[in-house]
């Protein structure tokens, strides 16, 4: 069974905002080295826009954004190439490497576990909370960042149950963040 592994960045007053993290060379090269691992990335709809928008070269030109600084291209080159799954009701169609997860979201996240391989990363807030509340993910990796946003949203609210969980890992980075890796209890 594959595991099911969860990465979000967050502030130290439980922000998730993706725009409030301090993002440098060395937090790219490890989420670089990290998705690389996966099998597969599952998305919700929003998460998924988010990423295929800021990621995602331009399938005309193979260019990337103009924005994008050379330090972010091996992460921009893992999470273009990354097999990805979403859930959504919404959308119509997919493009970006990436395929719909149908029917009941806990049911397919499951079936996707019981498949042979390394494992599977899930990202965003919503989708991972709902993963949570049925006991899915089976790694939490939390890399806290050293900044108060004082607004959110915040990391897994609205949770119907708390999670116990036991540390297995942590890497400090030169900018302050802590990445810090759990498991349930």
């Amino acid at each position: 069974m594959r595991p099911l592994r969860y990465s979000i960045n967050v502030t130290l007053d439980g922000c998730v905002d993706h725009r409030e993290g301090i993002a440098d060379e060395e937090l790219h090269r490890r989420a670089a080295e990290t998705v690389a691992r996966a099998d597969a990335l599952i998305f919700g709809r929003v998460t998924y826009g988010m990423m295929e928008e800021a990621w995602r070269r331009d399938p005309v030109t193979g260019a990337w954004p103009e924005w994008l600084e050379p330090w972010m291209e091996p992460w921009a080159r893992t999470i273009d190439a990354a097999k990805k799954y979403v859930v959504s009701s919404t959308l119509k169609n997919l493009d970006w490497n990436a395929e719909f997860l149908r029917g009941d979201p806990g049911e397919a996240v499951r079936a996707l576990k019981e498949e042979p391989g390394e494992g599977l990363y899930v990202g965003g807030v919503t989708l991972p909370l709902y993963l949570a509340d049925l006991g899915l993910i089976d790694e939490y990796e939390f890399v806290v960042h050293p900044r108060v946003a004082g607004h959110g949203p915040t990391l897994f609210a609205g949770l119907s149950k708390p999670l116990d969980l036991r540390l297995i890992d942590r890497v400090e980075y030169g900018s302050g963040a802590v990445a810090l890796r759990y498991v349930p209890r």
